[in-house]
C-alpha cells in the first residue's frame, strides 16, 4: 500500500526540499500551497516524472484565515504523516507590528496547525505508527529582537509539540519539531551581506544551513528509525544555540 504524507507549505524553499526528499523515500504526498501555484505545479510535475509509481496531489488553503485548516482537511484522505513547513515571518519592532499581523502569524503557525490535527488525527490513528513534525525555529527557544511575534508563535509551536506528544502517544502518533537556525532561504532576505557574515561568525560551524539538511532530518524522523522519539525539539543550527 502507498504511504501518504502531507507537506504544509510545499511551495516554499524548505517545503520543496522536504517534498523531494520524502518522495525519494517512497512517500506519496499531498503538497499544500497558498498562493504560489506555479511553483507547486512545477514541483508536482517534477515528482510525477521522477516517481511515477507514487501519487502527488495538490491541495490549497490559506492558513491566515480562520477556516484554513477546515478547507485543507476536506482534501485529505489516507494519511500517515504531516510535516508543517509553512513559513510566514515578520521583521520589525513590536511597537510597529499591527494586530492584523500578530493574528496572521498566530493562525499560520499555531491555530490552523492545531485545528488541522484535530480534524485529521483519526486518519493518523489508523496506522501502527504515524508522524507529526513541525519545522519550528531557533527563535522559538532563544528569542530574537525585531522578530518578537515570530519568536512567540514558534515558542507556542514548541510547547504544543511537547503537550500533544503526550496526548497522542497511546495512539502511536509521534510528535516532534525540528528547530533550524540560519538556513539559506528567502526568509532571510532582510539580512545584508555584512549581517550574514557576522551571524556566520557566531555559528560554531561557520555557515548557514542548507534546505537539504533540514529535509534530511525530516526524512530520518519519518523513516521508522526514530520511533522511540516523541515530544522533542531537535536543534539544527550548527551549534549556534545549544
Amino acid at each position: 500500500m502507498k504511504k501518504f504524507a502531507l507537506v504544509v507549505g510545499a511551495s516554499g524553499a524548505i517545503g520543496k526540499a522536504i517534498a523531494q526528499r520524502l518522495a525519494s523515500d517512497g512517500w506519496s504526498l499531498y503538497l499544500h500551497f497558498h498562493q504560489n501555484r506555479q511553483a507547486l505545479e512545477q514541483l508536482v510535475e517534477q515528482l510525477r516524472c521522477n516517481f511515477p509509481e507514487q501519487e502527488f496531489i495538490e491541495v490549497q488553503s490559506d492558513f491566515s484565515e480562520d477556516n484554513g485548516a477546515d478547507i485543507l482537511a476536506t482534501q485529505i484522505y489516507s494519511l500517515q504523516a504531516i510535516v508543517f513547513a509553512g513559513g510566514h515571518a515578520l521583521y520589525g519592532l513590536i511597537e510597529d507590528t499591527p494586530v492584523e499581523e500578530m493574528n496572521k502569524l498566530w493562525k499560520v503557525h499555531v491555530q490552523n496547525p492545531m485545528r488541522l490535527l484535530a480534524l485529521l488525527s483519526n486518519k493518523l490513528r489508523q496506522h501502527d505508527t504515524s508522524y507529526v513534525l513541525f519545522i519550528g525555529s531557533i527563535w522559538g527557544e532563544a528569542g530574537a529582537a525585531f522578530e518578537t511575534v515570530y519568536s512567540a508563535v514558534k515558542g507556542a509551536q514548541h510547547a504544543f509539540v511537547k503537550s500533544y506528544a503526550k496526548e497522542v502517544a497511546y495512539n502511536r502518533i509521534l510528535v516532534n519539531a525540528i528547530a533550524p537556525g540560519l538556513i539559506k532561504t528567502g526568509m532571510n532576505a532582510h539580512l545584508n551581506e555584512e549581517e550574514k557574515r557576522k551571524i556566520n561568525e557566531e555559528i560554531p560551524l561557520g555557515r548557514a544551513g542548507e534546505v537539504e539538511e533540514v529535509a534530511n532530518l525530516v526524512s530520518f524522523y519519518l523513516s521508522g528509525q526514530a520511533n522511540y522519539v516523541t515530544g522533542q525539539i531537535i536543534r539544527l543550527n550548527g551549534g549556534w544555540y545549544i
